[in-house]
C-alpha cells in the first residue's frame, strides 16, 4: 500500500504540500454543500413564504439574497437567528437585501409558530421534502447554514452551523456587496 511507503513524516509533508496548494485531505471540506462559492445559485424553485406570498430567486435578481436554511427543532438555528435578525436583516433590509429563512420540511402552522416564537421580522419560507435545501446541500446534511447570493445570482459566501468567526466573515461579505451597490449608484 502506498500510504505505508510514505511513513508518518512523508504523510505529514504530503499534507503540508496539499494545504499550501489550498487543498486539504478531508472529505468533509464541502460541509455537505453541493454548491460552492462562485457557482450560480440554483433558481428553479418557488419560495412560498409564511405569509402566503410567493417569490423565487429568479424574481429576486438584482437583490442581495441570504437564504438561511433552518428548522424549528434546530437549537443552533435558534441561537443564530437573533443575530441574523439584528446583524443582517435589521442592518441591511433597506439596502437591497432580502433575508429568507427556508424552513426544512415543516408544515405551515409549525413554521408560523416558529416565526412568532423567534420574534422574527424577516420571512420564513416552506421547504416541503427539503427540496430547496437539496438544491444547495446533500439532504442528509444538517441545518443551520446560510447562502449569500449576489445581485447576479452568484453564490458569494456559505456558512455551516453558527460559528462567530464565520458569521463575521459573512457580515463582511454582505457589507462588501452593499458597499458595491451604493458605490454604483453614486
Amino acid at each position: 500500500m502506498k500510504i505505508i511507503k510514505y511513513g508518518a513524516l512523508g504523510l505529514f509533508q504530503l499534507l503540508l504540500i496539499q494545504v499550501s496548494k489550498g487543498q486539504t485531505a478531508t472529505k468533509d471540506d464541502d460541509r455537505g454543500y453541493i454548491v460552492k462559492v462562485g457557482d450560480q445559485a440554483p433558481d428553479d424553485f418557488e419560495l412560498v413564504l409564511n405569509d402566503g406570498t410567493k417569490t423565487s430567486l429568479k424574481k429576486l435578481r438584482g437583490k442581495i439574497v441570504v437564504l438561511q436554511f433552518t428548522a424549528s427543532w434546530c437549537s443552533v438555528c435558534r441561537e443564530e437567528m437573533p443575530h441574523l435578525e439584528s446583524d443582517v436583516w435589521k442592518a441591511y433590509q433597506n439596502q437591497n437585501l432580502l433575508l429568507i429563512g427556508v424552513d426544512r420540511d415543516e408544515p405551515l402552522a409549525k413554521v408560523q409558530k416558529f416565526h412568532d416564537d423567534m420574534q422574527l421580522t424577516y420571512p420564513l419560507a416552506l421547504d416541503p421534502g427539503a427540496d430547496i435545501f437539496g438544491r444547495f446541500a446533500n439532504k442528509k446534511s444538517g441545518v443551520t447554514r446560510n447562502v449569500v447570493i449576489d445581485p447576479t445570482g452568484k453564490i458569494v459566501y456559505l456558512t455551516r452551523l453558527y460559528d462567530k468567526n464565520e458569521f463575521n466573515g459573512m457580515l463582511q461579505a454582505i457589507k462588501s456587496l452593499t458597499d458595491k451597490q451604493t458605490a454604483s449608484l453614486n
